[in-house]
């Protein structure tokens, strides 16, 4: 049965509750969405009223740079996975070439690698006392750098590189999604009106796959704004670099929240020009796209161009910087498992597994709420609790840290005033802030797996749940929950693996002396000591390949071919 007809079978705001429990879930929902959407209204607000406005002067000197090199390097990495991330998704959905089944996961793998992990490798292997040049150098007979030209790593062209070797599979994810749900009978016509692959990829596909593509582009260069690692280490001042140098180094705090309204900004304007790109396209379940598709048979030169195609961005995005990390965390193993290393990665556990779970709560209450309380109201709330996803982790440590040092002060003097007693940073100073930030960041993962796998629950259960005298929250642990572990599980495990990875708000809100891995391996790599920072990259590597599994998996099997 097609979507269509399930939304006849069942109404789309089912009376599934009524009373005051029911009401007991909304006001969870408003308190909830507020307390999550408090770090964007800081921003802003401290934007507006900072205590020392220095707005002139950023306009005046550094902002007009800031500006040229974020929206270039957005572009470039744009374009970038525009080209990796639709051509290798197209190829491995309808071409039989070589290698196909293999690349049809061995594709995301590059999303396990962050993009200051790659970076790090790639400026230890290319730079001028890196093998690659030495190499050269040996080879040709080349005595020093003016003997030759070799192109520089550490610029924008490098970190765009970088960034976009490691954030295509937003876009081959979402377009091969988009592929696999189009109607055989498109191609089949196309056939049949003597269109070759290409021109039926052209003319067909792409147009009808373009929102998800639209979508898939936001998010990279969402990612792309968000990052702080790679363009830091390379020197390339963006406007996240501009908040960190503005905030650490010159210590406005106000200046920093006018700079990361900025950001906010660019992530509204990609948020709105995505809608605006599809607002005329609707799409509907096919009837037939269930049936088999058969794939198009290319000659021999096209196969291997397409193995070649898909395997480039493979090896660039994943085995040369896995090998590299492999080898060296091998080699310096015993100077690497360290008690300072181990201490570091039970943090990073902990944050992560703590986070996982806050927001697998939270996105419980927030998703099962929206179903007691399918109202326009609750549609907005849901929008709004996912505000964080689309906030940059160096704007959002801005959020965070300007209300819980305000509450942190007013709690101190308030128990100083009373008990004589001081409190100190009871929640910005300690490891709460970054379990906040990392929920309010990865909120909206949760909350949106698990909203989508309650849509597929029908209302007729909650009805029975109830006629057999369960309240709305006996009928969630005993209903809901045990069909859900799937998707519960899955949420959890993606939330835990981009904690691990997370670093410009890391960075900020850390508590003194305490590393996670991710700000363990930027302060050694900082340091030009990559064989140091090697084994606690190689294990996030690690981490994020089992999520990559799953998503390939439940992509893969919900077509057939022939």
């Amino acid at each position: 049965m097609n979507q269509a007809a399930d939304s006849a079978d069942y109404p789309s705001h089912p009376p599934l509750v009524a009373g005051r429990t029911s009401k007991r879930w909304l006001i969870s929902a408003l308190l909830t969405t507020f307390v999550v959407a408090l770090p964007v209204f800081s921003v802003v607000y401290l934007a507006f009223f900072p205590d020392e406005n220095i707005w002139p002067h950023l306009i005046d000197t550094t902002l007009p740079r800031y500006l040229d090199n974020t929206i270039r390097l957005m572009l470039g990495v744009a374009v970038l996975t525009l080209l990796i991330g639709v051509s290798t998704a197209w190829l491995v959905t309808m071409c039989e070439f070589p290698g196909r089944r293999i690349f049809e996961w061995a594709l995301l793998l590059p999303f396990a690698v962050p993009a200051y992990v790659i970076a790090y490798v790639y400026t230890d292997l290319l730079n001028y006392a890196g093998p690659v040049q030495i190499a050269l150098r040996d080879w040709f007979g080349w005595t020093n750098a003016r003997d030759y030209w070799f192109p520089e790593i550490r610029s924008l062209g490098g970190a765009t590189l970088m960034i976009g070797l490691v954030l295509y599979p937003y876009v081959y994810l979402l377009s091969r999604a988009a592929f696999l749900e189009q109607s055989p009978s498109l191609f089949s016509v196309s056939r049949s009106l003597g269109h070759s692959a290409l021109s039926t990829f052209c003319r067909v596909v792409l147009p009808i796959a373009r929102p998800a593509i639209a979508v898939g582009l936001s998010l990279v260069m969402m990612e792309t704004l968000n990052d702080f690692g790679t363009v830091d280490f390379f020197a390339v001042q963006t406007l996240t670099a501009g908040l960190f140098d503005t905030w650490m180094n010159l210590g406005n705090l106000g200046g920093a929240a006018q700079i990361a309204t900025i950001m906010l900004s660019f992530v509204l304007i990609l948020v709105t020009l995505e809608r605006y790109s599809r607002r005329r396209q609707k799409q509907f379940s096919a009837r037939d796209n269930r049936q088999p598709v058969y794939r198009f048979r290319l000659s021999r030169p096209l196969r291997m161009l397409c193995t070649l195609t898909c395997t480039l961005p493979v090896v660039l995005g994943f085995v040369v910087p896995a090998l590299v990390l492999g080898h060296y965390a091998i080699e310096y193993f015993a100077q690497s498992w360290t008690t300072e290393f181990v201490r570091t990665a039970l943090n990073s556990l902990f944050l992560s597994s703590t986070a996982a779970l806050t927001t697998l709560v939270i996105g419980l209450t927030l998703a099962y709420s929206r179903r007691l309380h399918d109202t326009q109201g609750m549609r907005i709330l849901m929008r709004l609790s996912s505000l964080g996803y689309a906030m940059p982790g160096a704007v959002l440590a801005v959020g965070v840290i300007v209300p819980m040092a305000g509450f942190d002060n007013w709690l101190d003097g308030l128990m100083g005033d009373w008990f004589g007693w001081n409190t100190g940073l009871l929640f910005s100073g300690t490891a709460f802030a970054l379990v906040f930030a990392y929920t309010v960041r990865f909120l909206a993962v949760s909350a949106g797996s698990i909203e989508s796998g309650l849509q597929k629950v029908t209302p007729s259960m909650d009805m029975a749940s109830r006629s057999l005298g369960q309240s709305p929250g006996g009928t969630l642990i005993k209903v809901h929950m045990p069909i859900l572990r799937g998707t519960l599980m899955t949420a959890a495990l993606v939330v835990f693996v981009d904690c691990m990875k997370e670093l410009p708000a890391t960075l900020i809100l850390r508590p003194f002396n305490f590393d996670t891995l991710a700000t363990y391996i930027y302060q050694f790599a900082s340091d030009e000591m990559l064989s140091h920072s090697a084994l606690p990259a190689l294990i996030i590597v690690l981490a994020g390949i089992v999520p990559i599994i799953l998503m390939s998996r439940s992509i893969g099997n919900s077509r057939s071919f022939q």
